[in-house]
């Protein structure tokens, strides 16, 4: 179903939640008229001049995070955001010969190995847990199981409860 108001286009199947449809760069988001860079940056922007091992971790990292469930990349003015229905993760830094990686939660995941740090986001009750992936062996059961989880909450309404995730 397309719904058609000024400046707006609101999309998805009967019955779904509706995703408000950015009328210049065609991205999709929850809330209407969603404050975004639009079109500031291209993927391949964040790719160039990339070392050949960073390029095989973000392709390696896409790739798994695929096998989990369909994900769409949006590259921001300053990062490349990694979405479902919402962002839900973001590649906040392609280094020499590692990526970094942030992933904001609702609560605070302390108990882990993967995580570099973890802070709370100034003016939310998000925690960024941010993770730096130097191998492709640093994808391990337990980073998988976060990523499973932001993938899974991003799935979930902003009405819904999280808490039994």
């Amino acid at each position: 179903m397309i719904v058609i108001a000024e400046k707006m286009v609101l999309s998805g199947p009967p019955n779904s939640i509706m995703m408000w449809t950015c009328p210049i760069c065609q991205q999709q988001f929850v809330k209407t008229n969603q404050s975004h860079s639009c079109n500031d940056k291209t993927l391949q922007d964040f790719l160039d001049g990339k070392s050949a091992h960073t390029l095989e971790l973000f392709d390696y990292f896409i790739k798994q995070y695929k096998t989990i469930g369909n994900i769409s990349v949006h590259p921001t003015k300053s990062m490349i955001a990694i979405a479902a229905r919402t962002r839900f993760a973001y590649i906040t830094q392609l280094g020499k010969n590692f990526m970094d990686i942030v992933f904001p939660f609702k609560q605070s995941y302390d108990d882990n190995l993967c995580f570099i740090k973890i802070k709370p986001v100034p003016g939310s009750d998000d925690y960024n847990h941010y993770f730096r992936m130097c191998f492709k062996e640093d994808l391990n059961e337990e980073v998988r199981k976060y990523m499973k989880l932001a993938y899974t909450l991003a799935g979930k309404s902003y009405d819904e409860d999280v808490s039994d995730s």
